[in-house]
Order: C-alpha cells, then sequence, then structure tokens
C-alpha cells in the first residue's frame, strides 16, 4: 500500500466519522448522506436515491465486514486495511463512484460543472482549496467542466492502493 492511499483514506475516514467522534457509525452515514443530497438539490429523485442506496450500501459493508463485536462502530485500524483491498471493497467504490457522478449532471448532458463539484465535494467535507485544486488536475474543458467518467474514475482511483499522483491527492495536501 502506498503512502498517499492511506494518506486519502486517513481524510475520507476522518470526513465518514460526521459526528466527530473518533469512530464511524451508521449515524455518521445518515449526516453525511443528508448534507450530499441537500448539495445536489437540482438532481433528481432517482439520483438521489442511488447516492442514498450507495452510501447505505457502504455503511452496511463495513458493519458486516469490521464491526465483528457488533458495537455499531469502525475504528481507523479496522477501516484501513479492508477498504484498502480492491477484491473486497472494489464493488462498493465502484457503486459510491456512478452514484456520486451521477448526482454532480442532473441535466444529464455527462458534464459536471465546477460549482456543483464544489457543492457536493463541500458536503463530504472536504477543504475549498483542495477541491478546486482536485478540479483542476481533473482537466476541465474550456467551460469548466469535467466528464461523468473522469468524476467515478477519479473516486475509483481514489480508493486504489498502489496509485499515486492522481488528482485526488490534492484532496490531501493540505488537510492532512
Amino acid at each position: 500500500m502506498r503512502t498517499e492511499a492511506a494518506q486519502r483514506l486517513e481524510l475520507i475516514f476522518s470526513l465518514l466519522d460526521a459526528n466527530g467522534n473518533g469512530v464511524i457509525d451508521s449515524g455518521d452515514f445518515d449526516l453525511m448522506t443528508d448534507r450530499v443530497v441537500k448539495a445536489a438539490a437540482a438532481s433528481d429523485d432517482g439520483a438521489k436515491a442511488a447516492i442514498r442506496a450507495a452510501f447505505g450500501r457502504y455503511w452496511t459493508t463495513l458493519a458486516t465486514e469490521l464491526d465483528a463485536n457488533g458495537d455499531g462502530v469502525v475504528t481507523l485500524e479496522e477501516f484501513l486495511p479492508f477498504v484498502l483491498d480492491p477484491d473486497r471493497f472494489g464493488p462498493v467504490v465502484t457503486e459510491f463512484a456512478k452514484a456520486l457522478s451521477a448526482l454532480g449532471d442532473p441535466d444529464k448532458d455527462g458534464l459536471i460543472e465546477r460549482p456543483l463539484f464544489v457543492s457536493l465535494m463541500t458536503a463530504i467535507g472536504f477543504d475549498e482549496a483542495n477541491i478546486h485544486a482536485t478540479f483542476d488536475a481533473l482537466g476541465p474543458d474550456t467551460d469548466d467542466r469535467i466528464t461523468v467518467a473522469t468524476y467515478a474514475a477519479n473516486i475509483e482511483a481514489y480508493y486504489a492502493p498502489d496509485m499515486a499522483g492522481i488528482p485526488g491527492d490534492q484532496l490531501v495536501s493540505t488537510a492532512v
């Protein structure tokens, strides 16, 4: 596992810990889901349902795979090795990537404009300067848009244990 991957996932863990108590639980996922759906007010009900389902599967998978003692929480030590295992967690990441990127395209033209990207990523909890740096690294077109496919692929790359030098590394640059 690359250091960059661990740093990316440590940041994700801290953001998923929406109530800041040092562990993640179902309530954290409820808070995160509500913030992301609220940021995507223009998206249709299908896209909102898909992101709710993706967040739900994310939590259910963590709880099922990692909460062996049944206390309803997942620690960072439990989270990192599991989430960085593409064979075990890859399908969850793919579903999440598709749902989040589709949520960023309410007009279904295959493009995500910077303002909505920033809103979604801010709702997740990323630092705004890092969000803009990431968007720039994703190579927006002259109208300041990225493709849905680019966003989805880069969400998946964010969770890859062997990736470094990816646009998502910009999200960590000043946050950790």
